[in-house]
């Protein structure tokens, strides 16, 4: 792993998380809003997360907006499929763009395009993260859904 990496997830005490990477939850709201779902939740969350080159965050969909922000390393790619089965590709990096929003219910993944690099990022989520609002795509059913797209999707699902 590159040694920034390492000296950043252990200053930033940054834990594994469940779609590949690291983060650590820095804010949570103390403002709780109901959904249109019906469900409450915190106003807004935030996450410092790091992906390294040799990982990725795994196809996943939240049922809230999430932005992005690039703190520092290497461009990390945002791979976005949305519920019309568009694909787009998000790049972040030192050069800009640093931010990017992915709209709830769009799948998506990440990656740092730099096999020995990393990327450090922020990501803040309105109404704010709940593991109940999180679905972890497998690769079958993402196939299925989106066929057109099951080469990106082999590539970046566990």
């Amino acid at each position: 792993m590159n040694s920034e990496a390492e000296h950043l997830i252990a200053e930033l005490r940054l834990s594994p998380h469940p779609e590949g990477g690291y983060f650590r939850e820095t804010f949570r709201s103390a403002d709780r809003i109901t959904t249109a779902r019906g469900t409450t939740r915190s106003a807004l969350t935030t996450i410092l997360f790091l992906l390294t080159g040799e990982n990725f965050s795994a196809f996943h969909r939240l049922t809230s907006d999430e932005i992005w922000h690039f703190y520092r390393g290497d461009p990390l790619a945002v791979e976005i499929i949305d519920a019309a089965g568009r694909h787009e590709r998000r790049t972040l990096g030192a050069e800009g763009p640093w931010q990017t929003a992915v709209t709830a219910g769009a799948h998506f993944a990440s990656h740092v395009e730099d096999p020995s690099g990393y990327a450090l990022v922020g990501c803040d989520v309105a109404p704010g993260f709940e593991y109940s609002d999180f679905y972890l795509a497998t690769r079958a059913v993402l196939i299925a859904q989106y066929p057109q797209h099951a080469p990106l999707i082999a590539k970046f699902t566990r």
